[in-house]
């Protein structure tokens, strides 16, 4: 049986949270909206993003004005991300897990020329047998890209595990029958993660051995099929 992870990008193997969330600070005060907290930003945190722009600015969007955000959010976003690297211990967790006969893919909601031009940079894109960014409009659910994600790898969802930072990936992973861990180092907070009722890994050197455990109890057969 496969033993594969999905891994979500922003916030979980890329420590790019605390940019993001300058960067929309920088959008909101050029627009005159209200400053917020980091701990308020990651509580609010939501998909579709224009829900959590609704949450944030307790209003609904006029229209046109998402597009305009999510413009001016990824220009303040890129002027920043020479200073961004790997979260502590991605890149020796991301081995760890080859070493181990694990596949690993790469699935981000982040727009895919810029997501290749990043991991490329990194020095990681040979740890993946698939990478796919987001290609359309922004700012959606994960579940479909999940689902698609899946099928070009001709892969079962109950043979994969999907490790992200947000509750959007726990809700993907259900949707489509996979299994999920989450990470607590990106753009939620834990409460709010803890509501998914799946594994938290607080650090990637907790990641791997809980994804070990994943992968052992994928190959353990069933009391039927034992018997």
């Amino acid at each position: 049986m496969s033993k594969h992870i999905v891994w979500d990008w922003n916030g979980t193997l890329f420590d790019d949270a605390l940019t993001g969330y300058r960067a929309a600070c920088e959008v909101f005060a050029a627009r005159g909206l209200p400053w917020v907290s980091a701990e308020r930003y990651r509580a609010a945190y939501t998909r579709p993003i224009q829900d959590f722009y609704v949450r944030l600015f307790g209003r609904p969007l006029a229209p046109g004005e998402f597009d305009r955000i999510d413009e001016e959010f990824h220009d303040a976003y890129g002027r920043a991300l020479a200073s961004v690297s790997l979260a502590t211990g991605a890149r020796e967790t991301l081995h760890g897990w080859r070493e181990s006969g694990g596949t690993q893919s790469l699935l981000s909601m982040f727009r895919h020329d810029a997501l290749l031009a990043l991991v490329r940079r990194l020095g990681i894109a040979d740890e993946f047998t698939r990478i796919d960014g987001l290609v359309g409009p922004a700012g959606g659910r994960k579940a479909a890209h999940f689902a698609a994600h899946l099928a070009a790898l001709q892969l079962d969802p109950a043979e994969v595990v999907l490790v992200g930072d947000s509750l959007d990936d726990a809700d993907a992973a259900a949707e489509i029958g996979a299994s999920c861990i989450l990470f607590n180092g990106g753009y939620h907070d834990r409460a709010a993660l803890a509501v998914a009722a799946v594994p938290i890994a607080d650090s990637m050197a907790e990641a791997l051995p809980e994804l070990l455990r994943w992968a052992t109890e994928l190959r353990r057969p069933s009391d039927a099929e034992a018997s």
